[in-house]
């Protein structure tokens, strides 16, 4: 399996395993952190493009409404995460 992504992707990756267990940030919040204010999109996609899952803790990412959005693994198993991060906190 190829684990290797674009740069973009890579760089939001790496900031993905940088945000603490129980935490949670918005993509516009992880776009702007990178540098890119206005990538929020294109952060979700490469969260969408993660293939290590809870590894590279994409679930940790929202929506800037505080809502879940979409997850790879299915909203259930996003929601359990991060119940059970918050829980171990």
């Amino acid at each position: 399996m190829d684990i290797r992504g674009t740069v973009f992707q890579e760089k939001v990756w790496l900031a993905l395993m940088e945000i603490p267990p129980g935490e949670t940030v918005s993509y516009a919040q992880l776009s702007h952190s990178l540098g890119h204010s206005k990538a929020a999109r294109a952060v979700a996609r490469a969260c969408a493009s993660n293939r290590l899952a809870v590894l590279v803790p994409c679930h940790r990412v929202i929506r800037g409404s505080g809502d879940l959005a979409g997850y790879k693994w299915g909203i259930e198993r996003k929601q359990k995460l991060l119940k059970q991060e918050a829980r171990d906190q």
